[in-house]
């Protein structure tokens, strides 16, 4: 399965959050499958790192303005560099699953872009799995303060722990990941 991982870049090493991507990245690779990240720091290095220390795959999506600005991380086995930010998405959005950890407005932005091709059916209707309090009260705002229904809130699946993405993984039947926007 190929696994994309969300999340902030403004995350060290001595955070929960980083120990956190970095179990996460170690179990999706015992598991055999692929990480896709968007290659940079924080969460994106720490799921990086973790699948690397078992030997799995990892892809980072890098965007070519960002070059001198922001260095990919060391544990990529592979770096996809897109011409613009709208790609990188697109390239992201490409998998079999899209997981989401803690992150700022560019992760909300990643989020929100496959919830919305989810909505629309203009992607295959991969697991879009967000963990923890923040993403729950963030759904709970959703649910308060945008137009959106039931049907609509289905397609976030929201699990408390690094624990729980497994599992909720292991729920969805593989699809092959499509765009058709």
């Amino acid at each position: 399965m190929r696994v994309t991982v969300f999340g902030s870049a403004r995350v060290g090493p001595d955070t929960d959050e980083y120990r956190d991507a970095r179990r996460l990245g170690r179990m999706l690779a015992e598991r055999g499958d692929m990480i896709v990240s968007g290659g940079y720091g924080g969460i994106m290095e720490a799921v990086s790192q973790g699948a690397h220390e078992v030997g799995g795959q990892v892809v980072g999506v890098t965007v070519a303005p960002w070059i001198g600005r922001l260095e990919p991380n060391r544990f990529l086995s592979e770096e996809k560099s897109a011409r613009t930010l709208f790609e990188r998405l697109e390239a992201l959005i490409a998998s079999d699953a899209l997981v989401a950890l803690p992150g700022g407005a560019g992760t909300l932005g990643e989020v929100a872009l496959a919830w919305n091709l989810r909505q629309m059916e203009l992607m295959a209707p991969i697991p879009i799995v967000l963990v923890g309090d923040r993403w729950q009260h963030m759904v709970e705002a959703f649910r308060d303060h945008l137009i959106v229904d039931d049907h609509d809130l289905a397609l976030l699946e929201i699990v408390n722990t690094i624990e729980g993405v497994v599992p909720a993984l292991d729920l969805h039947t593989s699809v092959s990941p499509q765009w058709f926007g």
